[in-house]
């Protein structure tokens, strides 16, 4: 089957055929359909199946065979995501699906200061991809509504259960119309996910996907049983015996994840951390690095790595593995994408040998034992001391005069505010003038939020 049998309009036939995609995935053949007669969908899909483009095309061809003006402080379609970099990662998939379409798109989530976001939606988009905490802020202040949507996406709903946002959920369900098309996704289907999907769906299309081919077909799987001490030190000779090209560092914390990092950066290593106390500009700017090939290691935890989409990963090292299997198969999934070949190694301290049990049994797939390196007890002896923690990123002398110059004048608008007189209310025989009055700036909520504009001007 072709994209071109599934009766999609022609713009989107044509930024398909630029991208060079001919052949739909499983999950795409069975969803596309479906989302084109307008009805409901509960997809079962895991990472790399193609499910992004499953419900993007459809949705892609809903509006440019029914266009209409955008509603203001709304959006016609809104796409849940759990994290920023799979938020960012869904509306770059819209923007290149969507190339010859005159469709707004924007993203929704923390790192850019709100008067951004409010000016960025406050005459309506068309598409709003964001993470549930970032939206119910701009809500809250009645920035934006949800009201006038027409089609809804929640994606990688386990993940967002994991993350603890089904109370934000729950409310996003209840502010939504009752007339709109839904899509849910998820890679697994418990009770708990059951139990939400009621809450959107109406009388939904059930479909369910495996991967194009297992893991155990595509990642060669190792394990090395070693003390939770001596894990750097297993991780430089990994890293010095290994031909690799990209590798994911995977950590359970985030501390675990900038240690890791120090250690690296101590021993002349160059790599990033990305996990969620990383800033969106820090992020962006590890990522973006990861990508080009600027630094071959990312150390990432499992939160951050969602939505990490990066072709080249010829490597994916379980620094810490974790303990529900499924998070297993999502970290060794972001090796062997399109058809290549990876390589997963986990290093197992002995609290951590439940979890291999866990993972073995859940995957049926028996991982590859490999014994301590010969020399690994001199490695440890001689592992170079952490570099010191960052304090940031060092400024060129042009952004740190750029820096000193806006902080002069927000402490000369704070001067003038507290002193000057009010003289627009100051008649004959008035005293001296009363200071002004400082406003009370109302908070934003706890997720600071950020827009970003992805999609052609309107």
């Amino acid at each position: 089957m072709e994209f071109t049998d599934l009766g999609l309009s022609e713009p989107i036939l044509k930024a398909l055929a630029a991208k060079k995609y001919a052949n739909p995935t499983p999950i795409q053949q069975k969803a596309i359909p479906v989302l084109l007669e307008g009805k409901d969908l509960c997809g079962i899909a895991q990472t790399g199946t193609g499910k992004t483009a499953a419900f993007a095309l459809p949705s892609l061809d809903y509006f440019a065979r029914n266009p209409k003006q955008t509603p203001i402080k709304g959006c016609r379609m809104l796409v849940l995501s759990p994290t920023r970099e799979l938020a960012a990662q869904i509306a770059q998939s819209f923007r290149d699906y969507g190339r010859f379409l005159k469709l707004s798109v924007e993203t929704v989530f923390g790192g850019v200061p709100i008067n951004k976001q409010i000016r960025a939606l406050s005459h309506g988009v068309d598409i709003v991809v964001a993470t549930p905490g970032r939206l119910l802020d701009l809500i809250d202040q009645r920035a934006f509504t949800i009201k006038d949507t027409e089609i809804f996406v929640l994606d990688e709903a386990d993940q967002m259960m994991d993350m603890g946002f089904i109370h934000p959920l729950r409310r996003v369900a209840k502010l939504l119309p009752r007339d709109r098309q839904n899509l849910f996704f998820s890679a697994t289907m418990p009770k708990e996910i059951e139990a939400l999907a009621g809450q959107f769906l109406n009388d939904p299309v059930k479909v369910s996907v495996a991967p194009q081919s297992t893991t155990a077909e595509r990642v060669r799987q190792q394990a090395t049983f070693v003390n939770q001490a001596e894990k750097q030190a297993l991780l430089h000779i990994v890293l010095k015996n290994e031909d690799i090209d990209r590798a994911l560092i995977f950590t359970r914390t985030k501390h675990g994840a900038d240690r890791v990092v120090r250690f690296l950066e101590g021993a002349g290593i160059d790599a990033f951390a990305i996990h969620g106390n990383k800033s969106q500009g820090q992020r962006t700017t590890a990522l973006q690095a990861f990508r080009q090939g600027k630094v071959k290691l990312l150390v990432a935890t499992d939160i951050a790595a969602r939505g990490i989409d990066v072709s080249g990963v010829s490597h994916v090292i379980n620094f810490e593995i974790p303990n529900v299997p499924e998070q297993y198969v999502h970290r060794i999934g972001r090796t062997a994408r399109a058809g290549a070949e990876g390589v997963a190694i986990s290093f197992v301290a002995d609290d951590e040998r439940p979890y291999l049990k866990a993972i073995e049994k859940a995957t049926r797939v028996k991982l590859e034992i490999e014994p301590l390196p010969e020399n690994f007890l001199e490695a440890v002896r001689s592992l170079p001391k952490p570099a010191a923690p960052r304090k940031g990123p060092k400024q060129t002398p042009a952004q740190q005069t750029k820096r000193a110059e806006g902080q002069r004048r927000y402490q000369d608008q704070q001067k003038a505010q507290r002193g000057a007189p009010d003289k627009a209310h100051r008649g004959e025989g008035d005293g001296a003038a009363k200071p002004a009055r400082r406003r009370r700036r109302g908070s934003v909520g706890a997720h600071k939020g950020a827009v970003q504009r992805t999609g052609a001007p309107r």
